[in-house]
């Protein structure tokens, strides 16, 4: 059964003409339910979870900031979130969702978050909507369990996962992968194990040519036992703060080939949506959707 982490808290209040589409946590999981894709009993609510896994990645003075409010200003507005009490849970709680989620995946094949994809929190501080790295957080969680001894973090998001890069720069048992802008935010990139970067309008052909010339030899090469998948949809065409030129069904396409080649080589995957900054929020869920639909085709 696919099983995907989801809380209410997901869909947090913002001042108004935020440029974050916060709805799209409340209105994905609707969709999924409207057209059929997802029943009731796929969702679980993950928790706030015990500190430790949080921890085992974020230094204990930037978890402290966080859960004390204590965060100075310039650090909380690099983040771009006001920051509360009700944010903070929020942000643990998609941590708990990717853990929660990642022993999901184990025992399905695939498990999903609804958010998460927060891959420019670094050890020690956030960035751009980023307070806590979800995937990170779950990849030590899975390592230090003795659940996984290799993981490989494909980041399709339209910009570089340099928080996750950080993090685990010094870690071999991570292999991190970013295929992102060259020309996008952020404009300082920090160094993946491996780094692709896109031409402004990069469009499907290309960029799917890339992506299958690229992650079957990355996985025969690594040999990951479990591996993060963050799809972002910020590869549109359409997306306000992307530059590439993709199409809704490239990146469906983006999609079904990651997933098709976990489920082909056995690699169990754990999905967070990372970003999608779409004018029409109806092409963000349609995007998001997809993914889900997929892989339920795929998988179950």
């Amino acid at each position: 059964m696919l099983k995907i982490a989801y809380h209410p808290i997901y869909t947090h209040p913002l001042p108004e003409k935020h440029r974050f589409p916060m709805i799209k946590y409340e209105l994905l999981p609707k969709q999924l339910l409207y057209e059929g894709t997802c029943k009731e009993e796929n969702f679980f609510e993950p928790e706030i979870p015990d500190p430790q896994p949080i921890l085992a990645v974020h230094t204990k003075g930037y978890y402290q900031s966080l859960i004390e409010l204590s965060l100075g200003s310039k650090a909380a507005r690099k983040i771009g979130f006001p920051l509360s009490k009700e944010l903070i849970d929020r942000e643990v709680i998609i941590a708990d969702g990717t853990i929660k989620a990642s022993q999901y995946a184990m025992q399905y094949g695939i498990a999903m978050n609804i958010a998460g994809g927060t891959h420019h929190a670094y050890t020690d501080r956030g960035e751009a909507f980023c307070l806590l790295n979800d995937q990170a957080i779950g990849a030590r969680y899975l390592l230090q369990h003795g659940l996984a001894k290799k993981v490989l973090i494909v980041d399709l998001d339209v910009h570089q996962g340099n928080g996750t890069a950080q993090i685990f720069e010094n870690d071999e048992s991570v292999f991190t992968f970013s295929m992102h802008g060259a020309n996008n935010y952020p404009f300082k990139k920090e160094k993946s194990d491996l780094d692709i970067e896109l031409l402004n309008q990069t469009e499907d052909e290309e960029y799917l040519r890339i992506l299958k010339e690229t992650l079957p030899q990355l996985i025969e090469d690594q040999k990951p036992d479990f591996m993060y998948y963050l799809s972002g949809v910020d590869i549109l065409s359409t997306d306000k703060l992307g530059k590439l030129g993709c199409s809704l069904a490239g990146c469906a396409e983006r999609d079904r080939f990651v997933l098709q080649t976990c489920k082909d080589l056995n690699i169990p995957v754990m999905c967070s949506m990372g970003g999608g900054y779409s004018p029409d929020i109806k092409t963000i869920i349609e995007a998001h959707s997809n993914t889900y639909r997929l892989a339920q085709d795929i998988f179950f």
